[in-house]
Order: structure tokens, then sequence, then C-alpha cells
């Protein structure tokens, strides 16, 4: 089960007014599960995104950034689960782009201004008979309380939804926001590792929202890892539907702006580690802290290094305080003027080495006391300088190898 993640409320999600979502089970994952969703946009609103670096990139991936770069201003997204079509060659891309092309029909607007998004299996053809036999479910089904049946239905092997909302105050208005993503396995960064769709009321300037969902992704999903594995299909948008009574924000210099950044930051935190608490098979969550670094770029090298070491990983997953197998991964990370000497190890509030080896004070008892935990910080301090970063992991265990043996059975 996942790691201290409950579900959703729906009543705790909050509608976002501009903003209509849709269901239907198309049958393209499983028979009696939901794995289509349509959001329609108000005519306003502002769409920026963050798409995966990884060369293999999907069809609807190209499409959508074809799409998002046509400036004719986004009216829809739809999303299906159980395929991702990639790996599919041009017949993938047709595919997408008339998956866009079925739902502007049904909603009035034009193919360009529709965002295709899958996840699922790769190089397995995109069942567009399924998906447009679906669509008009979906439409009929639009409305703004529908956060919790959407983030249901672009699961796939995820335990439990994700889903967050927040609501923060802006020049005495209040302002809404809402997110929802997918992800358990094929998770590491190169932007980011799962689909994720984000939204808010708030007025936006569209040079602005892109700033936003960059820094928002740098902060939460980028810094997330199950297996060390980036997605084909990996997109995170932010939407912004201008309904809110709340001033626009045209300036990033602008109180308001850093004030919105940083609630949707903290709603994509909160959704990237729901992705780690639900990865694969986990047991553990881990934060890896790396402090007193050069750079942050070294201090992410290092963090990374330890996170998705599967040593370590099926360590903390038997809970054995093994931990040279931690300076080992320190040691490979690749900081090549590392000094060993001054670098302290901590498991939580455990100082396990130091001067190079184990710290004196340091007792086996106390190793295992933390690793029994569910929640588990592992700090390293490298004394070289003032930057630092976090990376959220989580451990390997058996149901990880068994997922991922049967996936597609």
């Amino acid at each position: 089960m996942p790691v201290n993640l409950p579900p959703p409320a729906a009543d705790a999600l909050l509608p976002i007014s501009g903003v209509l979502l849709g269901t239907a089970e198309a049958n393209i994952k499983k028979p009696n599960s939901k794995d289509l969703l349509v959001m329609q946009l108000a005519p306003q609103a502002a769409v920026a995104g963050v798409f995966t670096q990884n060369r293999f990139c999907a069809a609807p991936v190209i499409v959508a950034r074809e799409h998002l770069a046509s400036g004719k201003g986004i009216r829809a997204l739809v999303v299906n689960t159980g395929n991702a079509n990639a790996g599919t060659g041009e017949q993938g891309l047709a595919a997408a782009r008339a998956t866009c092309a079925e739902t502007a029909k049904l909603l009035g607007c034009e193919a360009e201004q529709v965002l295709p998004f899958s996840t699922g299996v790769i190089m397995e053809e995109l069942p567009l008979r399924q998906i447009i036999a679906g669509l008009p479910t979906c439409v009929a089904g639009l409305r703004e309380d529908n956060w919790f049946n959407a983030a249901h239905a672009i699961m796939t092997t995820d335990i439990v939804a994700k889903a967050v909302s927040k609501q923060i105050v802006i020049a005495g208005k209040t302002v809404a926001i809402t997110g929802i993503a997918k992800g358990s396995g094929m998770i590491h960064p190169n932007m980011a590792t799962m689909l994720g769709y984000i939204a808010t009321d708030a007025a936006v300037a569209q040079p602005l929202l892109q700033q936003m969902v960059k820094h928002a992704s740098d902060a939460s999903f980028n810094c997330i890892t199950v297996d060390g594995d980036t997605s084909t299909n990996d997109a995170l948008m932010l939407i912004a539907t201008g309904k809110s009574e709340a001033p626009a924000i045209t300036d990033a210099q602008d109180a308001a702006f850093d004030k919105l950044q940083a609630a949707v930051t903290e709603v994509a935190t909160l959704l990237a580690q729901a992705i780690v608490r639900d990865g694969e098979g986990a047991t553990k969550f881990i934060t890896v802290q790396v402090e007193g670094g050069k750079s942050v770029a070294e201090c992410r090298q290092i963090a990374y290094a330890v996170a998705r070491s599967p040593l370590v990983k099926t360590a903390f997953f038997a809970s054995d305080p093994n931990l040279g197998r931690i300076l080992a991964a320190i040691g490979y990370a690749g900081v090549e003027d590392l000094d060993v000497q001054r670098l302290k190890l901590y498991l939580d509030d455990v100082l396990v080495a130091e001067r190079g080896g184990r710290a004196a004070g340091y007792r086996e008892e106390d190793g295992q006391r933390v690793m029994q935990q569910s929640d588990i910080t592992v700090r390293m301090i490298l004394e070289r300088g003032a930057a630092s970063a976090t990376v959220w992991t989580c451990d390997f265990s058996y149901d990880y190898v068994k997922i991922n043996a049967s996936y597609r059975s």
C-alpha cells in the first residue's frame, strides 16, 4: 500500500471556474475503469507546460508541443490511460491528431486548440476507435466539480488517486488552485516523470505562467525518483482561467506573482511526493537531503546517486542499516574533488559517518530504529559551500519486480 498516503476526498477538491471535466470508461485500460478524460477550458484561459526530455517522446507530446506553439489558444485537453502512444511512428502521430480533431468537433473549437496526452504501455497502437467512441460520454459529463473522477481517470499502476487543492488571497480576493497527477513507476526527472494538471482561477499572462510552471516543476517533479527511468510521455500543465476577481498578474516583480508561484509549487510538491509514496511496491518514503555543497547541481548529483541506487533502496526495504551502501553511492556520484573526510552522514537524527568512516558514537541499534520507520530522512553535509538540494525517493520491494514483470499482462 502507499506510504502514509490517504486517498483524496472528493469534497476537499475545489472546483476551478473556467475548467470543466468529464470522464468515460472507454475500455482502453481495462473494463469498468475510468480511462478517458476531457478538460474544457474557458476561452480566455492561459495554458503553459513542460514536457519530457526523452528523445523517444510520445506522439501526444509532439502534438501538444506543436499546438501550444500555434498560439491559437488552448480550449481543451484530452487524456487517455492504458496506452502511451509512444514508439508508434507516423501512425501514432496521426492517431494523436485524430483524437484532437474529434474532441474539437464535439467542443466547437479547432483541432490545434486541443492538447492530447496518453499514458500506459509503450509501442502499442493507440485504440483510436475506443477513444473516439468514449469522447461523447466525456463531453456529456463535463462539470466543474469533477476533479475526483478526473484524478481516477488518469491512473495506470497507481494504487490511489493524487489530487490537491489550495486557496490563497490576492488583493483581498480568494484564488483557488487544484491539481491532479498520475505516476507510480517509470519515475525519474528530466522535466518530470508523470502526467500532472494544475489549474487556478487567477489571471496570469502566458509568459509568466510558463515561468511559473517551470519553477514549480524544478522544485517538485524534478526532485523525485522511483526507479531511475524517465518516461516517454511526461507532461505537467498549468492552466490559469482568469475567472477569479483578483487582479491579473502581468509582472514577475509583483508580490502577487510570488504568492501564486509559491502556492502552485506547494501543490506540485505535494503531488510529486504522492507519486513517490505510491511508488510501485513502495514501503518506505525517503527524503534525501544534501547540504553544504558548492552548487545545487552537485548537491542533486549526490542526492540522486543515493536515491536511485538499487542497493540502497533494497536495504531500506529490508530495514537493514547497511549504510556503507550510501557512502559508496556518494563516492561514485562523480563529484571528483569531494573531501570525504569533511562529510557527515545522518540517518534522521543519528550521526552515522564522519571523518571518512563510521561515527564514533554510532550504534547499530540506532540505525535499525530509524530504518524501521516508514518515513526516513538521509542527510549529508558536505562542508564545501552554501548550496543544498532535496530529493524524494522510495525503497525497492519484491512487489516492484512483480508489478513490472507482469505490466502488460
